[in-house]
């Protein structure tokens, strides 16, 4: 969730900051590409997206340990001390407007994980997921400047009506889950905006490791004051470290390798699947059905997210 592959469009939660200035983790895993080469680019980024989502299922049944804060600061402390050891950033030679990109940059990765983890703690993951795409998408439409884009903005908007009228309707949902979602997706926007920047100022995956230990340093307090001891519980620190492998370090693992092979274009779209991934993993993991109804939302959804990449793709090559 780059440089001159920056879709700054439908990238990723955790991940489409990697390829040249979106270096959010180039050089996280600097690792032989041999070894997971035999999945195909295709293969790694879908895995990629499977980790993800079923990391944030885990991440779900991991919260009546320590509530959703407790489970963020777990996530992100982790993935921060493998990126910094993995990555060992330069931590000299950057400019005073270098530190703030990164801050910036942290400060949207930490909101954006913090709100969506309150969203998915009351709401179910996928529906959580669907409303929070809603942000990349809708900065897809404001930064394209094409007309059509309105219309994939619209598709999504019958998505979300569709929620709407499925079952009880959104009045069915707790409308702080819906809120905080909707909200993590505009964090997910500025996490897209500035993991470019970040991207063009710091070499390989530098920028994404301050940014997560920037993250992580702003989250502890909180995980601390919200969870207190029941962190440092051996199995719930265990379940939270398998949350931030899944979460973070294997999709960025497994993104950077691909990227080196696949178009970023069709990066995005992949990632354009993931309120489905994240509905299958609720489903598996949480036991979280939905209705027919809902489904079609989020298929619509998925659709409009994929016609915006397509389209933004199109302008680009004919400009």
């Amino acid at each position: 969730m780059s440089g001159s592959h920056t879709e700054q469009q439908l990238p990723v939660p955790d991940a489409a900051v990697l390829v040249g200035s979106d270096g959010d983790r180039d050089g996280a895993a600097s690792a032989d590409t041999g070894r997971w080469g035999a999945l195909g680019p295709v293969g790694l980024v879908l895995t990629g997206c499977v980790s993800v989502q079923f990391g944030g299922a885990l991440a779900v049944s991991l919260m009546p340990r320590t509530g959703a804060v407790g489970v963020v600061t777990l996530r992100l402390v982790v993935a921060a001390l493998v990126l910094m050891v993995v990555c060992r950033p330069r931590l000299r030679g950057h400019s005073r407007a270098d530190w703030g990109t990164v801050l910036a940059f942290g400060v949207a990765m930490g909101g954006m994980n913090m709100i969506f983890y309150q969203a998915a703690a009351r709401i179910p993951l996928g529906l959580a997921v669907t409303f929070e795409v809603l942000g990349p998408l809708t900065l897809s439409v404001l930064a394209s400047r094409r007309a059509v884009n309105f219309l994939w903005a619209g598709l999504a908007l019958c998505g979300v009506f569709l929620l709407g009228g499925a079952g009880d309707g959104l009045g069915g949902l707790d409308p702080v889950g819906v809120v905080c979602a909707l909200a993590a997706g505009g964090m997910w926007a500025a996490y897209i905006i500035f993991s470019a920047r970040t991207g063009r100022r710091f070499p390989q995956a530098d920028g994404l490791a301050l940014a997560m230990a920037v993250a992580a340093i702003l989250s502890l307090p909180l995980g601390i004051v919200s969870a207190g001891t029941r962190l440092l519980d051996p199995v719930t620190f265990g379940l939270g470290a398998a949350v931030a492998i899944l979460s973070s370090v294997l999709p960025y693992t497994l993104e950077l390798i691909a990227l080196r092979r696949l178009p970023a274009s069709t990066f995005a779209v992949l990632m354009s699947l993931e309120p489905a991934l994240a509905a299958l993993a609720g489903f598996l993991i949480l036991s979280q059905a939905l209705t027919w109804l809902q489904a079609l939302a989020i298929a619509l959804v998925i659709a409009a997210s994929m016609g915006a990449v397509r389209t933004q793709v199109g302008r680009k090559r004919k400009g």
